[in-house]
């Protein structure tokens, strides 16, 4: 390697030299449901936020948002009547490369929150840090995780304990309708990182830069 091909790795003005490390996980589940995701710093909260769908087995059936320092990002064609108490601001605006990221080499990092279903209120907390690209590498990707997102619907992270204590009790009264509503496919300690990244990889050429969503208007 040069010296010229090291400096250019290293240069903070340059953002295609590095990526972000996003750890993230389900607020109040316990044990975690973590995924670990690397990212290109050109990626979109738009993006973000299909990256994250993907990751966890969302279905994107539910509204959601990103809290970054108190400001609200998201789509705001959602809001058009201004029911919800902060301004969204658009979810395209905001990229990775847009954050300052600390240099001291002290474990600092930044942390959002991300919200899914304001019903079963799923607040995923990403801690985000700023690391050097690996050559060869496709971006984004997800390089770790533990057990399966919760089902859609379950009724947040208390209808989720009462799930799955009648999914793993074949002498619960509820057990049988609990696993056919589920499905077949459903292990909540599962977490398969080539499926996961097979869906990041369609969801990113699908969105296009955007919401997938918007992607189907006429």
């Amino acid at each position: 390697m040069t010296h010229g091909m090291l400096r250019h790795m290293l240069d903070p003005f340059a953002f295609d030299s590095f990526i972000v490390r996003a750890e993230v996980h389900i607020l109040e589940i316990e044990p975690k449901i973590t995924r670990t995701l690397d990212l290109p710093m050109a990626l979109n909260f738009a993006e973000l936020h299909e990256v994250l769908q993907a990751a966890f087995g969302w279905t994107d059936s539910h509204l959601h948002q990103f809290n970054v320092g108190g400001l609200i990002f998201g789509a705001p064609e959602f809001d058009e009547d201004e029911l919800f108490d902060n301004r969204i601001f658009e979810a395209t605006e905001l990229r990775l490369i847009d954050f300052v990221f600390p240099y001291d080499p002290d474990g600092q990092s930044l942390t959002i929150i991300y919200e899914y279903d304001f019903g079963d209120n799923w607040r995923h907390l990403l801690r985000l840090e700023r690391l050097p690209r690996e050559e060869g590498v496709k971006y984004p990707r997800c390089i770790a995780g533990a057990r399966s997102g919760p089902p859609e619907d379950v009724g947040g992270t208390g209808g989720y304990v009462d799930f799955l204590e009648a999914w793993r009790d074949p002498d619960h009264e509820d057990h049988k309708a609990m696993r056919r509503w589920a499905g077949r496919k459903f292990q909540p300690e599962l977490c398969n990182l080539d499926a996961i990244n097979k869906a990041i990889g369609k969801a990113i050429r699908v969105a296009r830069g955007d919401y997938r969503f918007r992607q189907d208007r006429p």
